[in-house]
């Protein structure tokens, strides 16, 4: 048996004989007997997709513990344990375990959510199995199987036709095209890839029609699997997020070192410790500055995001795709189905007599036709009459209501489906009308001359109804109705119906003429004689039907979003310049100056090229799956952080390079759902505006957290820095114990509260964060040390003083040992505790004030306040824990001393921020 080749379907199998055809597979227009077709599996495989490699699981599981922020909380831990305090360092690994889990279990729940979403390819399909039709599953088809294809079929492979009776095919899904292709068993190239008459593609759907066909490629060999395959070649690069996080954790340890060596040093040089007790001491302080909440905080900011976006509709897979998503500066964006609503919608019918609007959108029963804006009743006006009389007979769709849902089912084209929709918003009752003249024989719609006609019988009259492309048509029409009358067509008349078509053309509408004409009736012989020659003649003009794809209603809210937001959108579609252009400049994506480049053009193009015109205002029409890949290529050299969008098999290589994916969750097929990082479950492309607004909110709540911990980095330092300075003479105002107390006690509750701090007044408003920005930047290390960290440093350390003031210093000497000490270091910690009070509630913001957020808005961090309140006391008070921390109780002026702090800090802040605020507004 020879192997079937499926590089070149076009040229092997489709311009061939059929005879020449069955000989090449090894087969016959009976199909395959049972025994060959088992041999055939053996060889090629079961028809399936493969999907991406799964992650081993265990892996996976892992890889949460072994991040460079998770080895350092291993090794901060071990610190811990170093410096004395086995339960705190026991605390730390909890930590990082305890994270691990949630990270883990949050991608896991993601993961399996997708799994679900996973259904593309038909179950099953009847096939010709020793020559008698036999139901089997899909994935049991195999090359040089013969099979039946109905009206709602999805195509299992690719195949090319046997027999083919008014066949068009939905290929949206391979070519982000709306309009269905026609068809036939004679070959013709068409335009495009995919294009071809007498082949189907696995993945596709019959939308009219029925035939047979024989299977050519299954599999990974079809198309379908093609893309597939180049889908999950491609490697997903790390998300922005894990680069910063990364280059965070390495400042974070190069700033820790190094206060550690200099504290180490220093400890020998100025206060003459033995090494073993400089080196404890100087891992305390790295330990203090180690931020051990930052990998909880970044994984509960990024959980909550999810959660949050799933309640929106969007299903993000991986935690790290939300902040990837807020820091998107272009949207790659298909058109069919994301933008619009994958509907074709009749809004125009023009008549020789007038113009009419139909009004109403998609699928959805509830509209009405007008002529200037005022009602009009179908049965007023005989050529409206005329015309819906023929786009309701001659058609082959029907609409199905579904459970009150706004989209009912549609059983047929989209192109014909709105054509009956158009009617019923009309009030024209087709199902009565039919009765009265039956529909008595029917001359499918074929490539070659584009037209449809059925022929009903109205009495001793035949009534013959006739639709399809303007200019194949009006060639047939030797007459015109207007105004309920007919007369002869002349040049004149022509002239003014086709500018009629070329104006809805250059909007991107697409225009369907309707002609009919009438004949006596004799006998059911006559109808028998009936051909397309002899019956689609003489025809009388109507009118048109212009219909589009509308857009999706909350298109364009989004849209002005992401432009207030500095996102750029950039369509890029199977479908036509004209089109293309039309919903762009209509939904407010570009202007009427856009530039258009076709998929020829773009392949033409020099990388510079392509940049060049990726800097301004363009749409790429009439795209190819590969060139939508390198669209997404250019523009991440250019420095861009890409989103895209589709639905379909085409988009999925362009998913899969992009910063993040976004597929379609209704629409979409499996590759696209595989290959993406969020899936929107409601198709519904204003649900990644409100996913760009959570991921900027995850990133500036991470950094809020970063100044917050930072905060009480300094506090912490200055009392070992007046420690060392004074040569011992000022002993240690804050023990390594109790810095520990405030990393991984008082401080955690509140960080974590500010991650989840919703989004700020006018984060939309703003522009993506640089590319070469970090989290870690010049504003917030000055913020941190030299404004809330100083404000804090100097409050604990007069805190400090404050106790040994009323033990008699200065006249005595500072406490170094017993209660008294034991107080005054209390102090120092309780001192920087309610410093950070203030700072958890400061730091809600960047420039807003927190009286308009709300001061109570964000409950958790109240309840880390109260938390550490609580902590504090417990420190303070319980006797077994007070040998642990070297605390002592406080007394009734002490605590005064400590609720007052928090007022003047907040109030100073609000201060600056109003400043700050008042100096924006009058640049």
């Amino acid at each position: 048996m020879k192997k079937v080749d499926t590089k070149s379907l076009t040229n092997d199998f489709a311009q061939g004989s059929l005879e020449q055809l069955f000989e090449k597979l090894q087969t016959s227009k009976n199909g395959l007997n049972q025994t060959e077709a088992e041999k055939r599996l053996t060889k090629y495989g079961p028809n399936t997709i493969h999907h991406s490699k799964q992650k081993s699981q265990v892996k996976a599981f892992l890889k949460n513990f072994a991040s460079l922020m998770a080895i350092l909380l291993w090794i901060s831990g071990l610190i811990a344990i170093l410096t004395g305090s086995v339960e705190l360092g026991i605390a730390i690994w909890l930590v990082n375990i305890i994270n691990g889990i949630f990270s883990f279990w949050q991608e896991y729940k993601a993961a399996k959510a997708t799994d679900s979403l996973m259904a593309m390819l038909p179950t099953y399909t009847r096939v010709f199995r020793n020559g008698k039709i036999k139901q089997l599953d899909a994935k049991d088809i195999v090359p040089g199987d013969v099979f039946e294809l109905q009206a709602g079929n999805s195509v299992p492979v690719d195949a090319r036709l046997l027999e083919a009776t008014s066949i068009q095919v939905d290929q949206s899904a391979l070519t982000g095209e709306t309009v269905p292709e026609s068809k036939t068993v004679k070959f013709t190239p068409g335009e495009g890839k995919f294009s071809e008459s007498n082949l189907v593609y696995a993945g596709t759907t019959i939308g009219s029609g029925d035939g047979k066909a024989v299977a050519l490629a299954t599999g990974m060999k079809t198309e379908f699997g093609k893309i597939a395959s180049l889908t999950q070649k491609q490697n997903k690069s790390i998300s922005p997020l894990q680069q910063e996080l990364n280059r965070l954790t390495k400042q974070i340890s190069m700033i820790a070192i190094a206060v550690g060596v200099v504290f180490f040093i220093a400890a020998i040089l100025f206060v003459h410790h033995p090494v073993a007790q400089s080196f404890i001491f100087a891992l305390g302080m790295i330990v203090a500055f180690i931020p051990e909440g930052l990998l909880p905080t970044v994984t509960l900011s990024l959980a909550q995001g999810v959660q949050r976006m799933a309640k929106k509709h969007a299903l993000v897979k991986d935690l790290n795709s939300v902040e990837t998503l807020g820091e998107t500066s272009v949207i790659c964006s298909d058109k069919t189905g994301t933008l619009t609503q994958n509907q074709m919608t009749v809004n125009h019918i023009w008549l020789p007599s007038g113009e009419y609007t139909v009004t109403g959108q998609g699928y959805v029963n509830n509209g009405k036709i007008q002529k200037n804006h005022q009602d009009i009743n179908y049965q007023t006006s005989p050529d409206l009459s005329q015309l819906l009389r023929v786009s309701a007979f001659d058609n082959d769709t029907t609409v199905e209501s579904t459970n009150n849902s706004q989209k009912p089912k549609i059983l047929g084209t989209p192109t014909e489906a709105a054509l009956v929709i158009m009617a019923q918003k009309a009030g024209f009752d087709a199902s009565t009308e039919l009765k009265k003249m039956p529909r008595l024989k029917e001359l499918p719609f074929d490539s070659d001359r584009k037209r449809m006609t059925t022929i009903h019988q109205d009495g001793q009259k035949l009534f013959i109804a006739v639709k399809g492309s303007l200019s194949d048509l009006l060639k047939q029409c030797s007459n015109i109705q207007i105004n309920g009358q007919t007369q002869s067509i002349t040049s004149a008349d022509k002239a003014k119906i086709n500018q009629a078509n070329k104006n809805y053309a250059t909007k991107g509408l697409r225009s369907l003429a309707i002609a009919y004409r009438i004949i006596p009736y004799t006998d059911q012989k006559q109808i028998d004689q009936l051909n397309i020659d002899n019956t689609e003649k003489d025809l009388t003009f109507v009118g048109l039907t212009v219909m589009a794809d509308p857009p999706r209603p909350e298109i364009y809210d989004a849209v002005k979003k992401c432009h207030n937001a500095s996102i750029k959108i950039i369509m890029v579609t199977g479908d036509s310049e004209l089109t293309a252009k039309s919903v762009a400049v209509k939904i407010g994506i570009t202007s009427d100056k856009v530039t258009v480049v076709t998929g020829s053009q773009l392949d033409e193009m020099s990388t510079n090229d392509l940049q060049k015109v990726l800097q301004g205002e363009v749409i790429f029409a009439r795209v190819a799956p590969e060139q939508k890949y390198k669209i997404v290529s250019t523009l991440q050299k250019m420095g861009k952080i890409v989103a895209s969008t589709g639905d379909g098999v085409n988009d999925a290589p362009a998913l899969k390079k992009a910063n993040i994916g976004v597929a379609m969750g209704v629409t979409g097929t499996d590759v696209a759902k595989d290959a993406a990082d969020m899936i929107l479950t409601d198709d519904n492309f204003a649900s990644i505006v409100a996913a760009i607004e959570e991921g900027r909110t995850v990133y500036s709540n991470i950094q809020k957290f970063l100044l917050y911990i930072f905060n009480s980095n300094v506090p912490e330092a200055v009392p070992s820095a007046l420690f060392l300075l004074s040569r011992g003479l000022i002993p240690l105002p804050l023990t390594v114990l109790q810095i520990l107390a405030v990393d991984l006690g008082t401080d955690m509750l509140p960080a974590l509260g500010l991650g989840s701090e919703k989004p700020e007044p006018g984060i939309m408003n703003q522009k993506p964060r640089a590319h070469n920005s970090h989290l870690l930047n010049k504003h917030l290390i000055l913020t941190a040390f030299a404004w809330y960290g100083a404000i804090a440093s100097l409050v604990s350390t007069l805190a400090y003083f404050f106790v040994n003031f009323q033990n008699g210093w200065p006249v005595k000497n500072l406490l170094s040992s017993g209660i008294g000490y034991n107080r005054a270091t209390t102090m120092t910690l309780a001192a920087i505790i309610f410093c950070q009070i203030a700072a958890a509630l400061n730091c809600r913001s960047k420039y807003t004030s927190v009286f308009k957020l709300g001061i109570f808005s964000n409950h958790r961090v109240w309840a880390g306040i109260i938390f550490e309140i609580v902590l504090l006391a417990i420190l303070v008070y319980t006797p077994g824990i007070q040998s642990v921390f070297n605390t002592a109780p406080l007394q009734v002026n002490d605590w005064i001393f400590l609720f007052i702090i928090p007022i003047p800090i907040f109030l100073i802040e609000e201060l600056r921020k109003l400043i700050v605020r008042y100096r924006h507004q009058n640049r």
